[in-house]
């Protein structure tokens, strides 16, 4: 039952993506959680780094959607500098709006993956969709009030989930 809580991979941020790895198994899409994934919730922009990144994953073939349940407003403006699929108002874990990523980019289930830093939503919505998911640590502290709420169940299923790795080698 809690299985379906974890991710494929928990990693300490998107830089320590697997990349090549990938590529290799044959992933050409990456959806990507924003708030607390990429920038604290209440930056408004992406970094230079998250920029160049973005660029670079690009530069080696991978589609990128942002998909976020943030509002249409925020989305639209953090996607300015990046320019890339992006949908708001998702409701993840909800699998509708992860199906239409893989739509935009012209993907199958197995051909992507998603970045998140929540359980309940990006890894659960993820999961029950079908894809590879990836757990990053959160970008920072600060949280809206119903994600602060959500934290400490999650570092519950880190635990059982961390315990689980250790039992598998």
């Amino acid at each position: 039952m809690i299985k379906k809580f974890y991710p494929t991979k928990a990693l300490g941020s998107i830089y320590e993506l697997p990349i090549e790895e990938l590529k290799q198994r044959g992933i050409k899409g990456i959806i990507f959680d924003i708030d607390n994934t990429l920038v604290p919730y209440d930056e408004a922009e992406p970094t230079e780094k998250i920029i160049s990144f973005f660029e670079a994953l690009q530069e080696k073939g991978f589609k990128i959607t942002l998909v976020s349940n943030n509002t249409e407003d925020r989305v639209v403006k953090f996607n300015e500098k990046l320019k890339v699929l992006a949908l708001h108002k998702a409701q993840k874990p909800s699998r509708k709006s992860l199906k239409k990523a893989l739509e935009m980019m012209h993907c199958q289930v197995d051909e992507a993956i998603i970045v998140g830093d929540q359980i309940f939503t990006d890894v659960y919505g993820g999961n029950r969709a079908g894809l590879k998911t990836y757990l990053v640590a959160p970008i920072s502290d600060k949280d809206e009030w119903q994600t602060k709420i959500k934290r400490g169940l999650e570092r519950q299923v880190i635990k059982s989930y961390n315990n689980w790795l250790k039992r598998q080698n």
